[in-house]
């Protein structure tokens, strides 16, 4: 678990509300954590990072499985999956960009917005392979030599929306064109099902993660009016293209009934109360079997 917080880490950088300042003064139960990413190994040499924090630097000096290993220069990071455009998913790319080769995936749509923008180009392309995921067709995912990294891909188009830059005036926030990607990761008959970004837990979406042995679930709001209510935004959750954990249509209640293994809530907003240890929201998560992410955390299937 590289970073469990959603875009602006927590304690935000301009935030100032009860919950950051409790992270900023060293509370324990306001565990700091920077923007939402996963890394994934089948072998512990060759690591697969899910999203591209702009937090990455900081979260590969963190984790010393990601440290280089052989002079001069090197990385055991093999390839990034992007599961949006949105900046907290692309902008630590560019903290990648010193000459290692790696391969980049994702949906066509994401691979425009990298092609469009002349900055991406210092992660030199006859290095560092742009290869194209097409919706619910596996895929072998492969180092930028081609050598296999021992897990299957098979991403789904998640109900969300077009990053904020590119979102206009009357976004749709609960499109299921491949803007958003959820991911179904697969290897030695183990199955991880990523939704890090989700506006709706669908009917599809149910079926989609039942039965994972591991489920990473977007927890952005607790509450769908959160943000409106404690006076930074006039968006919604669901304006967002967020579903909110609590609430009927929530993702807890939604997912109730569904078989899985672990459930993990990931991309938790600093204004998010369930962040706090000794909160009672964090306290009825335990009680029906929810996890809230933290930087760090290993988790072994």
């Amino acid at each position: 678990m590289l970073g469990a917080a959603a875009g602006g880490g927590f304690p935000q950088w301009n935030a100032a509300s009860p919950a950051c300042r409790r992270a900023r003064a060293g509370d324990p139960a306001a565990v700091p954590a920077t923007q939402a990413s996963i890394a994934v190994s089948t072998d512990g040499e060759r690591w697969l990072l899910v999203n591209a924090s702009p937090d990455l630097r900081w979260q590969i000096e963190r984790n010393p499985a990601l440290h280089p290993r052989r002079a001069p220069r090197s990385s055991p990071i093999a390839a990034v999956v992007l599961t949006n455009g949105d900046v907290d998913a692309i902008g630590g790319l560019l903290t990648l960009r010193e000459g290692t080769p790696f391969a980049v995936y994702a949906h066509p749509t994401v691979l425009t917005i990298l092609d469009r923008n002349p900055i991406f180009e210092v992660i030199r392309r006859d290095l560092v392979p742009r290869r194209a995921l097409a919706l619910d067709e596996p895929v072998t995912l492969r180092d930028a030599a081609g050598t296999p990294l021992g897990v299957t891909l098979l991403p789904f188009a998640a109900p969300g929306k077009a990053p904020l830059y590119l979102e206009g005036e009357d976004p749709v926030t609960d499109a299921e064109t491949g803007e958003v990607l959820g991911l179904e990761l697969r290897a030695d008959g183990r199955r991880l099902v990523y939704l890090g970004n989700c506006a709706v837990v669908s009917e599809r979406i149910r079926a989609r993660v039942a039965g994972a042995d591991l489920l990473f679930m977007d927890g952005t709001l607790w509450s769908d009016d959160e943000l409106v209510a404690a006076g930074v935004s006039e968006k919604t959750g669901r304006r967002m293209g967020h579903v909110s954990i609590d609430g009927p249509d929530g993702a807890v209640a939604r997912l109730a009934d569904v078989p899985l293994g672990r459930r993990i809530l990931i991309h938790l907003n600093n204004s998010n109360p369930a962040l706090l240890a000794d909160s009672a929201e964090r306290a009825r998560l335990d009680a029906v079997g929810w996890e809230v992410a933290r930087d760090g955390m290993e988790i072994v299937l």
